[in-house]
């Protein structure tokens, strides 16, 4: 994630000394999560509502871990502000455009597709078209547009694509992952 991080700020144009910091930022992103008990982190099915509300948690607790270190008080804007989204419907303070931190912009995009291109407890590596497709769908509401644009210049030149993928990964949707998964919990508790 940290290196998608890097690939994004300098099709951006940033400077190597803001990549670096760049970098070290991304690296931090998710500590918040050492706050998240491990039973919901790494829950194979669809969370609760309560559930969801406690690991949405770990991006203010990652803000409030690393706004204290002084040699780089970046560090706790990636923590903290990498789900924030462009339309305001982010968290955890409903920043919108560009009241949202660039370097937090920059992660979103990068983690928005570690996420879908990295195999996770509930489901395989999602299919490299498809997660580039929502990356695509969300730009300038999820995402911000201006690195969406430079994500897709990026796959445009080959990049992203890890080099084990000759193909397949799932092309369902998360909603319908999630759905499939709820289906065979009731089916499981029937019995």
């Amino acid at each position: 994630m940290a290196e998608y991080t890097v690939m994004l700020a300098r099709e951006l144009g940033y400077d190597e000394e803001e990549v670096d910091k760049f970098y070290n930022i991304a690296l931090m992103h998710d500590i918040g999560k050492v706050g998240v008990p491990p039973e919901v982190l790494n829950k194979p099915g669809k969370l609760t509502d309560e559930e969801f509300k406690t690991i949405k948690s770990h991006a203010a607790l990652g803000y409030d871990t690393l706004k204290g270190i002084s040699i780089m008080p970046e560090l706790a804007i990636g923590a903290g502000f990498h789900h924030e989204r462009p339309d305001g419907r982010g968290y955890p303070k409903g920043l919108k455009g560009d009241e949202i931190p660039r370097v937090a912009q920059i992660i979103a995009v990068a983690d928005t597709f570690d996420a879908m291109y990295s195999n996770r407890p509930y489901r395989k590596r999602m299919n490299f078209e498809k997660a580039v497709s929502i990356i695509k769908e969300v730009r300038g509401t999820q995402l911000q547009s201006d690195v969406v644009d430079a994500f897709l210049r990026l796959v445009d030149k080959g990049k992203f694509r890890a080099p084990d993928d000759f193909g397949g990964g799932t092309t369902e949707d998360i909603n319908n992952i999630h759905k499939k998964q709820n289906e065979e919990e009731k089916k499981n508790a029937g019995k």
